[in-house]
């Protein structure tokens, strides 16, 4: 089992910026995909970015592209979103999640092929 944890969400102006965190811990001996999620309130949770195993493949979805950055560390337990020129749009609960994978060149982009998710981090972009 793995348990992820985030960290650093909270309140900015619109145009500012913040990164969050991820960590794994528990088995963290396999190979895991890392991604980020977001949920608005009334709103269904919707793909941010994901990194591949080797760290060497990510992407992101359209609306945050050129404006977020994921990336992992070399111990590979962790990941992290930098966000910048945050617009109000962006306010949602982040969330990380995980899933063992044999690719390492490999990312996902579904819920559905996630296998662990974290608690979540507030973002809330004021205008």
């Amino acid at each position: 089992q793995v348990q992820l944890g985030e960290s650093g969400g909270g309140l900015v102006q619109a145009g500012g910026s913040l990164t969050l965190s991820c960590t794994a811990s528990g088995r963290t001996n396999s190979n895991y995909a890392l991604g980020w999620f977001r949920q608005a309130p009334g709103k269904e949770r919707e793909f941010v970015a994901a990194i591949s195993v080797n760290g060497d493949i990510s992407y992101y979805t359209e609306s945050v592209k050129g404006r977020f950055t994921i990336s992992r560390g070399n111990g590979q337990n962790t990941v992290w979103l930098q966000m910048t020129n945050l617009k109000p749009e962006d306010t949602a609960a982040y969330v990380c999640a995980a899933r063992t994978t044999t690719y390492s060149g490999r990312y996902y982009v579904d819920t559905g092929e996630y296998e662990y998710w974290g608690q979540g981090t507030q973002v809330t972009v004021s205008s």
